[in-house]
């Protein structure tokens, strides 16, 4: 199996030394996510957690009207079906595929069974989920304090962190409703972009020109989501690099 085409493309799983990784392996099944197919449901129940690699699944919760908006973003940083290892099977919110591409599922079953192990694997999971939450916090004070322009290129910065090109494959509708606003404050927004020359749009294809002109216009809910990341596994080091026994220090 190609790097490219491993489960050691998702960060987390990448973190496991090879001892704690190659018994997964068995039990992780490779899947292809289309755009927009629903993972799982508000009050469904859990069957399966994913680990991106190159997919990207967009966490939403739905009023009783219809409208919705994004709580988090979930890439090849992460996993998708925290509340399976958290106490629960099912949770308040869904999860759509944002960006098409793959993933590595695992039977709730087995992810209980690893999880209950209480090593490396659920350290790394239980940090990951931190994470999310600060994610999901910072995104709900972002859409309260900051304008639409300031919210759009903090969701592209994320989304542009979990790809490996600058070109994303998303309409402006698309858009408004991740962030929960109407879609002529988008269009508003990446005009106002495109015009400075940070983004190019065109027919359903956005791509990033000026990564940094992006960086100086959003708010600052992008660096602390990003810096808690960061701390949080600053200190992992990948099996790719070393197996040695003190590669991680999640204590």
């Amino acid at each position: 199996m190609s790097t490219l085409d491993s489960p050691s493309q998702n960060q987390l799983l990448a973190a496991l030394p090879t001892a704690e990784f190659e018994p997964l392996v068995a039990h992780l099944e490779r899947v292809q996510l289309p755009l927009g197919e629903m993972l799982y449901e508000p009050g469904g129940q859990l069957k399966h957690a994913y680990f991106p690699t190159t997919a990207i699944v967009s966490l939403h919760y739905t009023m009783e009207s219809g409208a919705s908006s994004e709580s988090a973003g979930v890439g090849n940083e992460g996993v998708v079906g925290v509340s399976l290892f958290m106490g629960g099977n099912t949770t308040s919110s869904s999860a759509v595929v944002q960006t098409s591409g793959h993933a590595y599922r695992m039977e709730s079953r087995k992810l209980l069974q690893e999880f209950s192990r209480a090593g490396l694997f659920q350290r790394l999971l239980l940090r990951y989920t931190q994470a999310l939450m600060t994610q999901m916090a910072q995104t709900s004070a972002c859409n309260r304090h900051h304008s639409v322009e300031q919210q759009l290129c903090r969701w592209l910065l994320l989304t542009l962190d979990r790809l490996p090109s600058n070109e994303l494959v998303m309409t402006q509708e698309l858009i408004a409703n991740m962030l929960g606003v109407r879609r002529e404050g988008i269009t508003e927004a990446a005009g106002k972009l495109q015009h400075a020359g940070v983004i190019s749009y065109r027919r359903g294809h956005i791509a990033v020109l000026d990564r940094a002109g992006l960086e100086t216009r959003v708010c600052e809910c992008y660096a602390v989501v990003k810096a808690e990341l960061d701390r949080l596994l600053c200190d992992v080091r990948y099996r790719q690099d070393s197996d040695s026994p003190g590669h991680a220090n999640l204590e």
